[in-house]
């Protein structure tokens, strides 16, 4: 699955990730994949992760941050023979 994370607190070893169906999951130090626990601010960035069900609580498990997509910029394209 994948979604968005809405905030961690590294402290408390806590925080949620928004689904893309728009469903609110825990997720507990434990759930990030090796060397992905987040250490800075993260709200907003795209993860990847498994959905489990564990004692009547939903959670995400195996999160791993997605690479950043990087949006090209348009060229401005210059017309023949005319200036600007």
């Amino acid at each position: 699955m994948q979604g968005t994370m809405l905030w961690f607190n590294s402290e408390k070893g806590y925080g949620f990730i928004e689904t893309e169906e728009a469903e609110r999951l825990y997720v507990a130090r434990s759930g990030f994949g090796a060397d992905q626990e987040p250490t800075q601010r993260c709200k907003g960035r795209e993860v990847s992760f498994d959905r489990v069900v564990a004692e009547g609580d939903t959670r995400a498990v195996n999160v791993m941050f997605m690479e950043p997509t990087v949006q090209r910029r348009a060229r401005m394209r210059h017309a023949r023979g005319g200036s600007f």
